[in-house]
Parts: structure tokens; C-alpha cells; sequence
């Protein structure tokens, strides 16, 4: 959907049919018949015992504004309905696909939100550098405490002063692949990355190419190589040196970054491997990142790295399973002892400190919300929607792609990290997107590197 979408309260939910009657009926009392409901009305209602703590906010109205349009923002308006039943708050949801932009202008023109969704840590750190984020308030400070791992809590923090809460997350260390045609063929699922390169080969046997890709998205066209890089950069020089590249302690093109770009090059930049559907290497630069897991639907290749949101760009009417049209398994890493995690995830941030506003954002970091959510989001097409928070009932996910992800996520032994390049100040980003495309057709690893690192703003 084109330009703003708005939508108001309870009352705009309700309208939006049985999706809301049954989340409702999820949170509501009763005596063990299943109600909850007004005698002889058929309506749910919530069961308010929990929402007391945030007062009666009758009258009140909280503003959203975020870049999550129809028909993932109907699970957002559900799962704020029993707050609005329970508080007598409205909620005004209103989403944009010029978010990312118009927030800022909305920020330095004094006319933010109430509350804003944030996708990513550089741009929360742009925002509070406006003067008009609120630091976020005990009760949500708490409730992350003890539902996230830290380092969210860190994402969510500029300069030491934690700002804004957790949300949804993504896993992006996925790799897409046919079932079916892995039976066919005999092959496995690899639990390292030397696996993985001996499956590309055996794969190269057969005749398929065994990877295909697509980096092109408009002004962010390059961004899915970026995260390769960002995946291998974990794997080859660990966690540690992540950090240190992410927070340019180490320059861009020092050792390690070079190391990983290297061996993003040896599945991307391998005539023998690329580009599986659609050309040579070339042409992954003018594939549509929408499109470039489409070829494995049809067996022009095998396998195709990227994350679970891709679930919602295979066609209508594709299974997504583990014995479904295509499914997906872990990047693994150099050894099956180890489990670096790249991903992403969206951030609760507040430009008022209004009572009404501190109640929303504490209901919406604690574990009920997330659970509220999960169910509500649970009939979106491909992929529903996921965090990382640790109250999370996996039994409320109920699509395969999902649960893998929050197994993923939610792995003790997992050791987790933020998209790198959302990290990054803005001219580094964008340079690395605009080099990474210009290394796919050609240029240099370390032209590619010296450039980014050229951009990486002095101060």
C-alpha cells in the first residue's frame, strides 16, 4: 500500500474481523467453558486482572508511527486490543513506507510520534541525537532485563543510556533449499561450512548451479551482500572481531574483513557456482533480491542464502516446510560446536514520557505482549512474525519457517549479533552497499574494501 495507513483503537480492530474475536478469546477470563464473552452477545473480552497496573487510561491516546504496512501491521493492531479494552487508551497505528525517512524529518521538526517502531540501532542513534527520544522507563528497563539476552539491551542503547526496548526479530543466517529435491538427489544437510562447500560441489556434479542470488533493491540495491559478508565475518574471525569491525576498531579493509569478503567470493564470485536461473555473476547484481530464491522452485539451483522474512516472497500457494516446496536450514559455521547467529529486529521508541505512553511501552517489552502478537500474527502468508524475547511460548508459532527461527534464536548456545551495516553511520552503509555491487560485477576485494573504508566518516 502506497503513502500512510491509519488505523484507530479498539473499535477499528474489532472491524477487522475474527483474527482480533480470537486473540481476545486467548486473553480473556472465564470459568473454564471457553467464555469470556458477554452473555448471549458472542463477544471475548479480555481479562483486565493484568492490565491493572497501568491505571485507567480512559480518553488517552497513543501514537504509533512505523514502516510496517498492510497486511503485517493487522497483527500490530490486534495485539494492542486488550490493552485498549482493559485501559480505555486508544492506540493510533499509523504506518508509511517512507518511515524511514519522514520519522527524522518528523523528529528535527518537534513533531515526532508518541512512539515509534526503529528498525535499526543507527537510526535509534540518529533519532536521539534530535533531542526528542525519552529514555525508556523502569518497567521496561526491567522487563528486558529479564526477558532478552544483553546485548539487545545494548542495541537499544546510545552512548550508554538505554532508550528503546526490543520487538520483532529476523534471523538472517538462513540458507533456502528444495526438500524435495535434496531427497532426489541424496544429499544432506550441512553442518559446516566445509559441508557446505563440498554440497556446492556435489551439487556442481549434477549439472545445477548450485547458488543463486539477488542484490538489486532500488537505492539499497547491494544490502544482500552486505549481509553475506556480515554472516562469514562471524564464522572466519568470531564474534570478537565482529564487534570490532561493526564499531570500526578495526579498519574495514584490515585482515579479517578482507578474509570474509574473500569467502563470500567463493560462492559468489564462482562461475561454477552462480547464478543458478539467471546468468553468470553478472547478473545477480540486476536480479531482484524478491527474486532470487524463486529458481529453486523450479530446480535451476539449490540453494540461496537469506533471511526469514524471505518467507513472504515465495509465490501463492507454496508450501514452506521441512517436506514443503522449499524450507531452510542454518549456516553452519567452521565447526558444528559453534552457533554465531546474524540477524535483525525492531526497536520500541518513545518521544513522550506521558503516563499512557510508559504503560504501553511496558505492556508491549513484557512476554504477554509477545505472545499476544505471535498468536495474532500467526495467519500472515509465508511468515508470521518472531522475537527474541524469552517469554516466548513457541506453541503460540505455529508456521515452520518460524519455529526453526525462534529455535535458532532462542538456542542457549547461540551466539547472536545485530546486522552489522545497520550499525554502521550512514555514509559507511551506504558505501558499502554501493562497493558491494560494484565487487559482484567485477571490482577488486580490496578496491572494495580500501573504498568503504575511505567513506567511514573521520569522527
Amino acid at each position: 500500500m502506497n503513502g500512510t495507513r491509519t488505523r484507530r483503537g479498539y473499535r477499528a480492530a474489532a472491524a477487522a474481523g475474527a483474527g482480533l474475536a480470537l486473540l481476545l478469546a486467548g486473553c480473556s477470563g472465564g470459568d473454564g467453558d471457553g467464555g469470556g464473552g458477554d452473555e448471549g452477545t458472542g463477544e471475548a473480552t479480555a481479562d483486565c486482572a493484568d492490565f491493572e497496573q497501568y491505571g485507567d487510561l480512559t480518553g488517552k491516546t497513543i501514537s504509533i508511527y512505523a514502516g510496517i504496512v498492510t497486511p503485517e501491521d493487522q497483527p500490530y493492531v490486534e495485539s494492542f486490543a486488550p490493552f485498549e479494552e482493559c485501559t480505555g487508551a486508544t492506540v493510533d497505528y499509523q504506518a508509511d513506507k517512507q518511515f524511514e525517512q519522514q520519522i527524522l524529518v518528523r523528529a528535527e521538526a518537534g513533531n515526532p510520534p508518541d512512539i515509534a517502531i526503529v528498525p535499526q540501532p543507527g537510526l535509534l542513534a540518529q533519532l536521539v541525537a534530535t533531542g526528542t527520544v525519552v529514555p525508556a522507563p523502569e518497567g521496561v528497563s526491567a522487563n528486558v532485563d529479564e526477558f532478552w539476552d544483553e546485548a539487545w539491551k545494548e542495541y537499544g542503547s546510545v552512548d550508554g543510556t538505554f532508550y528503546a526496548a526490543p520487538s520483532g526479530a529476523s534471523v538472517k543466517s538462513l540458507v533456502w533449499y528444495s526438500p524435495a529435491q535434496f531427497e532426489e538427489n541424496g544429499w544432506e544437510i550441512p553442518t559446516t561450512l566445509d559441508d557446505l562447500a563440498a554440497l556446492s560441489d556435489s551439487i556442481v556434479d549434477t549439472g545445477i548451479k548450485p547458488w543463486c542470488a539477488g542484490i538489486a533493491s532500488g537505492e539499497a540495491t547491494g544490502w544482500p551482500v552486505t549481509d553475506w559478508m556480515e554472516d562469514m565475518m562471524l564464522r572466519v574471525a568470531g564474534p570478537e572481531a565482529f564487534d570490532q569491525w561493526v564499531s570500526h576498531e578495526i579498519p574495514f579493509n584490515s585482515e579479517d574483513p578482507t578474509a570474509a569478503l574473500d569467502a563470500v567470493g567463493d560462492y559468489l564470485k564462482n562461475d561454477a557456482y552462480v547464478n543458478g536461473g539467471f546468468g553468470d555473476v553478472t547478473s545477480i547484481a540486476s536480479t531482484a533480491f524478491q527474486d532470487g530464491g524463486l529458481p529453486i522452485l523450479d530446480g535451476q539451483c539449490a540453494l540461496h542464502r537469506m533471511a526469514s522474512f524471505y518467507a513472504a516472497n515465495w509465490p501463492e500457494g507454496t508450501t514452506v516446510a521441512e517436506d514443503g516446496d522449499v524450507f531452510a536450514f542454518y549456516l553452519p559455521a567452521e565447526s558444528e560446536d559453534e552457533r554465531p547467529v546474524l540477524g535483525a529486529g525492531e526497536f520500541v521508541t518513545a518521544f513522550s514520557d506521558r503516563p499512557e505512553v510508559q504503560a504501553l511501552q511496558e505492556f508491549w517489552s513484557s512476554a504477554e505482549w509477545a505472545n499476544l502478537k505471535a498468536k495474532s500474527s500467526s495467519d500472515l502468508t509465508g511468515g508470521g512474525w518472531l522475537t527474541a524475547n524469552k517469554g516466548l511460548d513457541k506453541e503460540n508459532l505455529v508456521n515452520p519457517i518460524d519455529i526453526l527461527s525462534a529455535d535458532i534464536l532462542l538456542d542457549p548456545d547461540a551466539v547472536f549479533r545485530f546486522d552489522g551495516s545497520d550499525r554502521m553511520p550512514a555514509a559507511a552503509n551506504s558505501a558499502f552497499w554501493k562497493e558491494a555491487t560494484a565487487w559482484i560485477t567485477g571490482q577488486p576485494t580490496i578496491e572494495t574494501l580500501n573504498k568503504i573504508e575511505a567513506a567511514w566518516p573521520a569522527s
